[in-house]
């Protein structure tokens, strides 16, 4: 079983909360995940200060989910790049149009200024919505088949991968091909709340359908030791691939 990585959602909303976060998890193997929140509060300083306090070999995954129309994106891309993440989120229901201008606008700057261009990811369905949600706003599939439409047209337009929920990993992969990145968020360690996700997998069951990263924010995040949790969930995804 292909052992994925683990990105831990930082969601606090100031420095102080996010490095303290950081510091605890520094070791255990983990990567790190920073929001919407935290960049309105703390803009690409912040991010540089958590990186720095990572240390060396940890993911930085910058999670923006930008949706606007293409050129506006695209510039949102290029200012995003001199954050150095390594993985950077767009909403796949922005279009292809939208998602290609990305993709180009990352070529661009890594071309001109040596900057690695982070892996594009799609954002299918959020985890939050099931269907009656979408119904909601005028969408009349399933989540699933929503889920693989975007995530294909993210493909096609040249994305480096999609964020899905547990449910649709083995459909994308037989739909996307091995590479294409499939980022997981609704993660529960066996024994944890749900909260407000309503398309949810432990980590070994999503590792077992070929996840290639796993979300995994509050079951870490609220933990009485966030590093004792982080690791425990490091060390059974390795003892059920071993």
């Amino acid at each position: 079983m292909h052992i994925p990585r683990i990105f831990c959602a930082i969601d606090a909303p100031d420095l102080s909360g996010a490095l303290d976060l950081t510091a605890k998890l520094k070791g255990t193997g983990v990567d790190l995940k920073l929001g919407l929140e935290f960049f309105i509060a703390e803009g690409p300083r912040g991010i540089d200060a958590v990186r720095a306090a990572a240390g060396d070999g940890v993911k930085i995954f910058l999670d923006l989910k930008l949706h606007d129309i293409p050129n506006t994106v695209a510039g949102a891309v290029r200012s995003a790049m001199r954050c150095r993440a390594d993985y950077l989120t767009l909403h796949a229901g922005g279009g292809g149009e939208m998602m290609r201008a990305a993709v180009l606008a990352a070529a661009e700057v890594q071309d001109k200024t040596g900057i690695a261009a982070p892996v594009l990811l799609g954002v299918t369905v959020l985890t939050h919505m099931d269907a009656q949600d979408l119904h909601g706003i005028g969408v009349s599939d399933t989540p699933a088949d929503q889920v693989a439409r975007l995530a294909v047209l993210a493909k096609d337009s040249g994305m480096g991968g999609a964020v899905c929920s547990p449910q649709e990993i083995a459909r994308l992969r037989a739909l996307c091909g091995a590479g294409f990145a499939l980022v997981v968020p609704g993660i529960r360690p066996a024994g944890s709340a749900a909260g407000d996700q309503k398309r949810i997998m432990t980590p070994q069951e999503a590792a077992a359908l070929g996840a290639d990263a796993l979300v995994i924010g509050r079951p870490i995040t609220e933990a009485k030791d966030p590093a004792r949790a982080a690791a425990d969930i490091v060390e059974s995804l390795r003892a059920a691939a071993a």
